[in-house]
């Protein structure tokens, strides 16, 4: 028998799982009404797997990583301008 925190685990897993197959089928939809729905469905398992992780936090499920520091957040955003302006 499932325990709370392996059904909530599931759940937040099964729900990422969904976002991302959405994400998929958006970047490749041309149809501006399908895409339109498909990221309104996106956005709410979006909302729905924020709540579900707020639950594991709190039951202690789950312990997010330490939060990262501004020069290490600010290399990365560095990095990360530079990769996108050797695309252009």
């Amino acid at each position: 028998m499932l325990q709370e925190k392996d059904m909530i685990a599931d759940a937040i897993n099964t729900t990422k799982a969904s976002i991302s197959c959405y994400n998929a089928a958006i970047v490749e939809c041309a149809n501006q009404q399908l895409r339109g729905t498909l990221q309104q469905l996106r956005n709410e398992a979006e909302q729905f797997q924020y709540q579900l992780f707020q639950i594991a936090q709190q039951k202690g499920y789950y312990n997010p990583a330490p939060t990262a520091k501004a020069d290490d957040i600010q290399q990365v955003k560095s990095g990360l301008s530079s990769a996108q302006m050797n695309l252009k």
